[in-house]
């Protein structure tokens, strides 16, 4: 019983327990079924709220898109508005534009009828400027042609004047030219083909223009072969019995060697070893002269033409023999005294003759003599000559043995054909190249003569800048000059006498300068305004020289040998 008690008393404290705790559930889950609706509560709000936003959210993008889009409908109607404005504008720049462009394309339709009429004129023009030139060239070949024939009725010395290049050098000036120089650089200026300008510039005073009229003027552009083909008519009368004389005149460093020989060079074995457009007048005659006893061969063969060739340098105012040295020394050369024949002539005894075969046997020889030629280095020139050179080519012809020209009684036929006329007499009976003069059947018949001469530059010994024997061969080049001058002055004054003998330059060239060659002198000048003063002296000489008035240049008649049944040389055609 009490045991029973006791489990029944357990099992309802047990069964109060449980009671307890169902009723903290029962609570628990009332609070929580109460929270449950809280949060439903609350999850209804919030999704309530979650739906409202959205609603603004979405009416907030449609009032937002509506506004864009009433803003993109203004912008469009707008640019719509500019697009018709600029298209307007447009049109009415087209319609102004294809209004020029018509317009443009008459006045081009116009232009182009005027350009062709134009053209159409200006060929008509130009056709009349060709015939007018043509014209005017014949004229001047007439008129030169004509001066020419004056010149030589009245002996009168042809002067034609060659301006060289304006070189680097020209400008090195010291220092007291370079103050007394007030424009300096090139001052001399080939006005025409006839016509020197020299500007003339001197310190305080105004600048003043000179200018000196001459037969021919060649600028510092113009070629050896423009040079040499005026003086072609020269070689050509060669063929027609005339002695010819050409002298290269002028300062030092003025060109005169390159104008005569070409370029300076050493080692060249001949001179026609350079470039053909350098070539100067001794080699490019020495071609002409072959080519026209080629012709003469062709012509006639019995005439058998031949070239004698000799090389003399006036040094110190002494003579001397080229050929004759067998040394590269001036002493080594043979020196000559000069006699007067008694016709007057001046003549150089024993002098070598050398035969040439060809123009390039005769360039040789010439290249030979030149390198034994007196040079000196000087300011003005590295390679200044310091004598005369005269080179003489003897042309003649052989007469047939037995022949029967005519001969006068008294006179051998050399002396009959002018051969005592010449300053060179023939080699001594020992020489091989010797004609013997007293010969009854003389072996060759004298034609003509050229000779052509490379004077020693004039210069100032202050300006070259030369002393001892340089400063001795300076004055004895002045000497001859002046002598030269003096000469020309006196023929031009028309003096009962004539000073040929106050120097063995002119001396030498007294049958030449006398009237018995066509004389012609290249006068070559620097342009610069270093050498104005030289320039002025030589341009002044070379005026002078035109007015020297000489006997009229002789024609030699020709031997019935060397002429064609009817036909003299004057008459016949020189080589093409």
């Amino acid at each position: 019983m009490p045991r029973q008690h006791m489990l029944w008393g357990f099992s309802e404290q047990r069964w109060r327990q449980l009671q307890h705790q169902m009723r903290v559930k029962e609570e628990r889950i009332v609070e929580l079924e109460t929270e449950n609706a809280i949060l439903h509560l609350k999850l209804a709000e919030c999704q309530e709220r979650t739906k409202r936003r959205s609603r603004e959210a979405r009416l907030c993008a449609l009032l937002r898109m509506r506004q864009c889009h009433q803003k993109l409908q203004r912008d469009v109607k707008e640019f719509r508005q500019s697009f018709l404005v600029l298209l307007q504008s447009y049109q009415d720049d087209f319609r102004s534009c294809l209004s020029d462009v018509m317009a443009a394309v008459q006045r081009t339709q116009l232009s182009l009828e005027a350009l062709q009429a134009c053209q159409s004129e200006a060929t008509h023009l130009q056709q009349r400027l060709q015939e007018l030139e043509s014209r005017y060239y014949l004229e001047q070949q007439r008129r030169r042609a004509l001066h020419n024939s004056l010149v030589e009725l009245k002996g009168n010395i042809r002067v034609h004047c060659r301006i060289r290049p304006f070189l680097s050098f020209d400008n090195k000036l010291d220092g007291s030219a370079s103050q007394n120089c007030p424009t300096p650089g090139e001052v001399v200026h080939a006005a025409d083909d006839e016509t020197v300008l020299v500007r003339c510039a001197l310190p305080g005073r105004p600048t003043t223009d000179k200018t000196y009229s001459f037969e021919r003027v060649y600028g510092p552009a113009a070629s050896q072969a423009v040079v040499f083909e005026d003086l072609r008519p020269l070689l050509i009368s060669l063929l027609d019995g005339y002695n010819v004389c050409i002298m290269a005149y002028g300062q030092t460093g003025s060109g005169k060697s390159y104008t005569m020989l070409g370029p300076h060079s050493e080692d060249d074995p001949t001179l026609l070893s350079g470039a053909r457009e350098d070539l100067g007048i001794i080699p490019r005659a020495a071609e002409e002269l072959f080519r026209y006893t080629l012709w003469l061969i062709s012509e006639n063969p019995s005439r058998s033409p031949k070239v004698d060739v000799s090389i003399v340098e006036i040094y110190n105012n002494n003579v001397f023999d080229l050929l004759a040295k067998d040394n590269s020394t001036v002493m080594s050369g043979t020196k000559f005294q000069m006699v007067s024949t008694q016709e007057g002539r001046s003549e150089v005894p024993r002098l070598t003759c050398r035969a040439v075969t060809s123009a390039v046997e005769f360039v040789g020889l010439i290249h030979r003599g030149v390198k034994l030629r007196v040079q000196h280095p000087t300011l003005v020139h590295k390679n200044s000559s310091r004598s005369h050179l005269m080179v003489t080519a003897t042309l003649t012809t052989a007469s047939s043995l037995g022949s029967t020209a005519p001969q006068s009684s008294g006179a051998s036929p050399q002396k009959k054909a002018g051969a005592g006329n010449w300053w060179i007499t023939p080699p001594p009976a020992s020489s091989p190249h010797a004609v013997p003069v007293d010969s009854a059947d003389p072996p060759g018949q004298a034609l003509a003569r050229l000779q052509l001469v490379d004077l020693a530059g004039s210069e100032c010994a202050a300006v070259s800048g030369v002393t001892g024997s340089a400063l001795k061969e300076t004055s004895f080049i002045n000497r001859s000059l002046a002598a030269l001058a003096d000469v020309l002055g006196a023929l031009s004054e028309h003096r009962d006498h004539i000073p040929y003998r106050n120097s063995k330059l002119t001396h030498l060239l007294q049958d030449s300068i006398g009237g018995d060659a066509k004389l012609l002198m290249i006068l070559c000048v620097s342009p610069g305004q270093k050498h104005m003063a030289e320039t002025l002296r030589g341009l002044t000489f070379g005026a002078r020289a035109r007015q020297a008035e000489r006997r009229a240049p002789r024609r030699r008649p020709p031997s019935p040998q060397m002429q064609k049944p009817g036909v003299g040389l004057a008459g016949s055609r020189a080589p093409s």
